[in-house]
């Protein structure tokens, strides 16, 4: 079957183009072309498929509850049927035998079902930042984690480590550093000091600004003043609960330059799975759209990257341009990764198509 999709917008080698159009033949891309006066399928926006650097779960799995292939490949099924096509697997504070065994999953089906790596969120964390990290896991970094660290990349496996860089001995974090695995900041109590310091020694991202980390002070910036007036790489979880949208807008203005934010989901099964689940043998519900345990507490985020993506725009008020870049090609240039392009013979399903009415007038284009 042919048809022609019209996008106000389409992302193009880094860049949002409105006026084109693309034709599909049997459900394949057969060309891009500029916009033509045929009949054809009036959608918001088309960008290659998302990238997410924190994902849980989804599809009812944790990776910790089921770190093998199989587990790895329902998670990623459930974040592909909302628009993601690329995560990173995210092995949360555990025994370190948990984390062991998602790096062997990782190892047997990378590059299959848009599975890019691993992410290790602890378990080298601030007890007093661990957030619903179990405390009884927590350590400071040691030689076993490093070594599965190279282990990963020396099959060349992108690898994200979130510590807090205020616990973590120089010598071990300067290994991690020369392993080309990112190094990230989070679940921290560290000063702004601190922060500089580890930004100079090779840390280069901060895992989920502002949750886990002590607020900005006038006299105590802290990690999130520091992350936030410097160069290095910062996550965002943009679903509205975890972070206000006028502190969104408010650390993204402030950022030194742009390309310096990412989106991510920090998704918990409950993406395309039940609306209830088990963490550390506590019930973790969903609540008007928050997961949260018996203490009302946070536990992890119940949105995809693509509602992500358009809170960004939507609610946020950021460029459509830079909403996108911040969901495609920025995290995985982070992991060292070539963006995903839009190319004729590719298959339709490694594109999202997203029609989004709600975008109206903020997309800007077409």
């Amino acid at each position: 079957m042919r048809q022609v999709i019209a996008p106000r917008g389409v992302w193009l080698d880094g860049a949002l183009r409105p006026g084109m159009e693309l034709v599909v033949d049997a459900g394949r891309l057969a060309q891009i072309r500029p916009r033509t006066d045929v009949a054809a399928r009036a959608v918001t926006l088309v960008t290659p498929l998302l990238s997410d650097l924190q994902v849980n779960g989804g599809g009812g799995v944790m990776v910790n509850d089921m770190p093998t292939p199989d587990g790895l490949a329902a998670i990623a099924r459930a974040h592909r049927a909302l628009g993601t096509g690329d995560i990173l697997p995210t092995v949360i504070t555990d025994a370190p035998q948990v984390a062991e065994a998602a790096a062997d999953a990782v190892l047997a089906c990378r590059d299959e079902h848009g599975i890019l790596g691993l992410h290790l969120e602890g378990p080298h964390l601030s007890p007093a930042r661990r957030g619903t990290h179990a405390p009884q896991y927590l350590r400071p970094l040691d030689a076993r984690t490093v070594a599965l660290v190279e282990r990963l990349r020396a099959r060349d496996v992108p690898v994200m480590i979130t510590l807090a860089p205020e616990r973590a001995d120089p010598a071990l974090l300067a290994a991690l550093v020369a392993s080309k695995a990112v190094v990230s900041a989070g679940h921290s109590s560290a000063t702004a000091e601190q922060a500089q310091e580890a930004f100079a020694r090779g840390v280069t991202c901060v895992t989920h600004l502002f949750n886990a980390m002590d607020g900005m002070e006038s006299r105590r910036p802290g990690l999130l003043g520091a992350a936030i007036d410097s160069k290095v790489a910062c996550g965002l979880i943009c679903d509205g609960i975890h972070v206000s949208w006028q502190m969104l807008r408010i650390a993204l203005r402030a950022r030194p330059e742009k390309g310096l934010c990412f989106a991510v989901s920090d998704a918990m099964e409950t993406v395309g799975g039940a609306d209830h689940f088990m963490l550390y043998g506590q019930r973790i519900d969903l609540r008007d759209g928050r997961l949260v345990n018996a203490e009302g507490a946070l536990a992890g985020a119940h949105v995809s990257l693509r509602d992500c993506l358009v809170n960004l725009i939507t609610r946020v008020g950021v460029p459509p341009d830079e909403a996108v870049a911040m969901t495609t090609d920025i995290p995985r240039r982070l992991m060292g990764l070539a963006p995903r392009r839009i190319l004729p013979g590719m298959a339709m399903d490694d594109l999202l198509v997203l029609d989004a009415p709600e975008l109206g007038s903020a997309l800007g284009v077409g």
